[in-house]
């Protein structure tokens, strides 16, 4: 495989949530996991939450891997499926295509000026899906943070969409304890595979407050399937609608769970900000 070095990059990002993108469908791209923390490394790399490659694929009109920060290989990113489906678009003059990734077939559609649809499929809503360690409801699962008699944080809904996620509600997404507890979450033994933290307020039927703990890149400035997952695990409690603004450190994103179909489609902005070679 050809060394990911030198090879050139479009930084783009959708509501802050950062990607470096490679484009490998004419010359193979495997970096290692180290190369992947130094291209991600904000001080001494170009700095990123993902990296992505586009590769070709015989079922879609690109497949789109994902690295988090830490190295590791993930199956799904909503925001970068806006900009990696905004980027084909462009390309091919269309006003939909479709992105293959380990986590499942997406359908893209422009939405606007610099604004792409992403459909993301049905839900992952049985604890297999996400995976949990042990059978259990997954609109709210056994676990807690806090002291046993007066948790600060409790029954969380799971979903997948493409990657595992668990949900807390809280009062006010602010103050909840993203840092303190995201990464204890994520490696909590209920979650084989790890697992997305969200910190969900609940503003009105229509809109929902945001904070993430991303698996393998931390606190995100955004996580499209994290807002996905945010409406899906509201919705099942009767807390919102189908259709809410989700609104994030980085900015909102419009998310719907089409009960047509049960398809959740996020809308959203997506933005380039310079292009460069990898050292």
């Amino acid at each position: 495989m050809a060394s990911p070095m030198s090879r050139p990059f479009l930084k783009m990002n959708g509501l802050g949530n950062d990607f470096v993108v490679v484009e490998a469908r004419s010359a193979p791209f495997a970096p290692s996991e180290e190369e992947v923390r130094a291209i991600a490394d904000r001080q001494a790399g170009i700095g990123c939450d993902q990296l992505i490659a586009i590769e070709p694929s015989e079922r879609a009109d690109a497949l789109m891997r994902i690295w988090n920060a830490d190295g590791g290989e993930v199956e799904q990113c909503g925001n970068a499926a806006r900009c990696v489906g905004w980027l084909i678009l462009e390309a091919s003059g269309r006003d939909a295509a479709k992105l293959e990734t380990t986590g499942g077939t997406l359908e893209v559609s422009r939405a606007g000026d610099r604004r792409v649809t992403v459909d993301m499929g049905k839900p992952g809503l049985d604890w297999r899906d996400i995976p949990l360690a042990e059978p259990m409801d997954t609109r709210g699962i056994e676990l807690q943070v806090g002291p046993i008699d007066n948790p600060h944080l409790h029954t969380p809904g799971c979903v997948s969409m493409g990657n595992p996620h668990v949900v807390f509600f809280t009062a006010d997404a602010e103050t909840a304890p993203v840092r303190e507890v995201g990464s204890m979450i994520e490696h909590h033994r209920l979650f084989p595979e790890r697992v997305n933290v969200g910190f969900a307020q609940i503003k009105d039927r229509g809109r929902i407050r945001l904070r993430v703990w991303e698996r393998g890149a931390g606190i995100t400035r955004a996580c499209g399937t994290g807002a996905c997952a945010a409406v899906v695990a509201a919705n099942r409690r009767g807390l919102v609608d189908r259709k809410v603004t989700v609104e994030m450190d980085g900015g909102d994103l419009t998310i719907e769970w089409r009960r047509s179909d049960d398809h959740v489609l996020m809308t959203g902005p997506v933005a380039v900000d310079f292009t460069g070679t990898l050292p």
